[in-house]
């Protein structure tokens, strides 16, 4: 079965297997200003969730849930998805360790 890519995979997208090679691209610039971090923060205050769909990814941890003791799905996702965003953008992730 081949492997997909791209919009849709949710936190598949965020966790990239070893085997995954990165795109041969430019590296991303984001040009920051200081209103712009000011209303991400005000924003993600108020509501911290996201939401993402991914069915082998909700496959997974609810079969962990289920079988161990004390697993906490939304704690092992954050944990995750948190890895792989300071990991892929970390002069991002800086601008927001007041949270």
């Amino acid at each position: 079965m081949a492997q997909k890519k791209g919009l849709g995979m949710g936190l598949d997208a965020l966790i990239q297997a070893k085997t995954r090679k990165e795109p041969e691209n430019e590296p991303e610039t984001h040009v920051t200003s200081e209103e712009q971090v000011k209303a991400v923060m005000e924003d993600v205050k108020k509501n911290p969730r996201i939401t993402l769909w991914s069915a082998r990814s909700a496959a997974v941890l609810r079969y962990l849930k289920k079988t161990q003791p004390e697993f906490s799905i939304s704690r092992e996702a954050s944990s995750l998805i948190e890895r792989a965003v300071r990991e892929k953008y970390p002069d991002i992730w800086e601008l927001f360790s007041d949270l």
